[in-house]
């Protein structure tokens, strides 16, 4: 069976710095088949003609320029030349293992159309990195070695937006770069859940995520840890919510209020309950917080938890479970 071409969209805004080593990994990768789109959204560091080296030593590697307007445009712009019967993305100040697109692209002609190839990640960075960042990996990889990805959505991102791959078709179906909405990865992870692809379990180390301080996802608004609210809460109406359940909020630190601003504001019917003695009874938005154990008083319910605590989710968790409440039915976990 003859290969099938990978194309690899990629938006890269001044990051001269890392780009080598990223080109260097994708030039040297074991698959041959493949095709690397880069656009330079405005640069102002030399980006532009590390790029345009690299195009000129190698004809895989296209060049196109953007005004600087953001990534959703950078990558609508790549994808629009893209010629592969396969897509995935790349960050530019990141690296793939050599490996990566000969395991990604042999996962999807195993399994066929309707499937996401995935793989392990991991951080690095000159400063260390933090605990933060490494409890996301663990978690992430966790669910990547038995394909499990979409069990836990709403938590946080489950698809990490520079290691994936779909092929076209199915990207297509499910939207592509075509939405508007930030933070775009998130929102291509639950297009991909909303369309019905499945995740292929791996436990290969195919990418690793470099972290610095001017990282787009540490400096920009659109990725804002509450700015994902929002966004979780759109796709769990439209995707989740049972209207003949009664809708609990669990949790009343500052998530917990935006959610409950956001219902309000939507007009959305809804109780709310804490374990905090010092929040209990109090009115806010309109609500008046409850106790946890105001649960026994209703049988039919689906439950937004916003605690963030490690072992009170556990408590939680165990709650649920004693109860036959179903996980991603009757809960789910937003952080």
């Amino acid at each position: 069976m003859p290969e099938l071409k990978v194309s690899i969209v990629i938006p890269a805004k001044n990051t001269a710095e890392f780009l080598p080593e990223c080109l260097e990994s994708i030039l040297t990768q074991s698959y041959s088949n493949w095709e690397a789109i880069i656009v330079d959204d405005g640069s102002t560091d030399g980006s532009a003609q590390i790029i345009a080296d690299y195009a000129a030593k190698d004809h895989r590697i296209c060049v196109l320029s953007n005004s600087g307007i953001g990534i959703i445009d950078a990558l609508r712009t790549a994808y629009a030349v893209a010629t592969g019967e396969l897509i995935t993305r790349m960050d530019s100040d990141d690296i793939m293992s050599s490996d990566k697109l000969l395991k990604m692209s042999a996962m999807l002609k195993k399994y066929g159309q309707g499937y996401i190839a995935l793989g392990c990640v991991k951080y690095f960075s000159k400063e260390g990195i933090k605990d933060g960042y490494r409890r996301y990996e663990k978690w992430l990889n966790g669910l990547t070695k038995n394909g499990e990805n979409f069990s836990e959505i709403y938590k946080e991102c489950v698809i990490p937006s520079p290691c994936w791959m779909v092929y076209v078709t199915d990207f297509e179906r499910c939207g592509g770069f075509s939405p508007d909405t930030y933070p775009e990865d998130y929102d291509l992870a639950f297009r991909f859940y909303k369309y019905g692809l499945k995740c292929i379990p791996s436990n290969d180390l195919f990418h690793y995520w470099r972290d610095y301080a001017i990282r787009t996802s540490r400096t920009s608004d659109h990725y804002a840890e509450n700015s994902f609210l929002e966004l979780k809460l759109n796709y769990f109406m439209e995707l989740s919510y049972n209207a003949s359940k009664t809708l609990i909020i669990w949790g009343a630190g500052t998530k917990g209020k935006k959610m409950a601003r956001l219902l309000s504001e939507a007009h959305m019917a809804f109780e709310w309950i804490c374990d905090n003695p010092k929040k209990i009874g109090k009115t806010i938005y309109g609500k008046t917080l409850k106790p946890f154990e105001f649960l026994s008083e209703i049988d039919n319910y689906q439950s937004i938890i916003t605690v963030a605590n490690r072992e009170a989710q556990e408590v939680i968790k165990t709650y649920f479970e004693t109860h036959q409440k179903k996980p991603m039915k009757d809960y789910f976990f937003f952080c």
